[in-house]
């Protein structure tokens, strides 16, 4: 390729605005003059440059919007230690076709037992396969539809809400709803129903969302609209979090000392009784 001929190349390539498909230009002339490519395996590979480049983009774009805590992945969850968890259901989940469908999952089971984990990596399984996601705890969200509320534009929030393909929201059941955010919560669910699909994870099962809500017949309108077309997924078993204290001889620790507070305790009393 003579100089004439490259730098035309090379503008009209930012023209286009394909910058990797530039950045590799070099690279790979030299590979296809040395391996004897054909003028379509020398434009494949050049495409599958700036093809690779725009979805590693478009992930990156995607996870920033997400607004994760961190990033979970399913392989590095220990589906061995909830042996309630059936592997084969999640991964099955993964391929996204409740997301297709504006269905709903549900994660419900105590603190620490991986909920959190399994719906963070449902959501990045998503945006890697260009899939909207939006992230956020029951506290934050009420929260944010509290104070728009005030500022007279709750529809304009819910209308956000409403556009990712994926709505997780983590946390439900950890404190009581009034009836307001009931109702907000009821508009969210309702909006998104059949349109939009929803993770949900809680600390209580369904037969303890009466106490979570403070109108009865909102808590079972939300409810009848998130089971409709759902996959629940109840897990029952130890906490990670515990586990790793545990691992770290946090809880022998403890113990030990409990141990000892309570013979000094029982020595003290000892000591009292002999003194009366």
């Amino acid at each position: 390729m003579n100089e004439l001929t490259y730098d035309r190349v090379q503008s009209h390539l930012a023209r286009l605005k394909l910058p990797r498909m530039s950045e590799c230009l070099d690279g790979l002339a030299e590979a296809a003059a040395k391996q004897d490519w054909t003028y379509l395996d020398f434009l494949d590979q050049l495409l599958q440059a700036e093809v690779s480049a725009r979805s590693e983009r478009d992930i990156a774009m995607k996870t920033k919007l997400a607004h994760f805590p961190f990033s979970k992945t399913l392989d590095q969850f220990d589906f061995g230690f909830q042996p309630s968890i059936s592997e084969r259901q999640i991964r099955e989940l993964a391929s996204l076709r409740f997301v297709a469908n504006g269905e709903n999952v549900l994660l419900l089971g105590p603190p620490g037992v991986g909920k959190t984990h399994l719906a963070i990596a449902l959501g990045v399984a998503a945006i890697q396969q260009g899939t909207s996601v939006y992230f956020t705890t029951m506290v934050d969200l009420l929260e944010v539809l509290h104070r728009d509320a005030k500022e007279d534009r709750l529809a304009h929030r819910l209308d956000t809400l409403s556009r990712p393909k994926l709505l997780i929201v983590d946390e439900m059941g950890y404190f009581p709803l009034d009836r307001l955010a009931a109702q907000f919560l009821f508009h969210l669910v309702s909006r998104r129903y059949q349109k939009g699909a929803i993770i949900l994870t809680s600390n209580k099962s369904y037969g303890d969302w009466g106490d979570i809500f403070a109108d009865q017949i909102l808590a079972t309108a939300i409810l009848d609209r998130l089971l409709h077309f759902s996959t629940t997924i109840n897990i029952r078993g130890q906490s990670y979090r515990l586990r790793e204290k545990r691992k770290a001889g946090v809880f022998t620790e403890l113990s030990e000392s409990a141990k000892e507070g309570q013979t000094c305790t029982k020595a003290s009393l000892v000591a009292t009784q002999d003194g009366v």
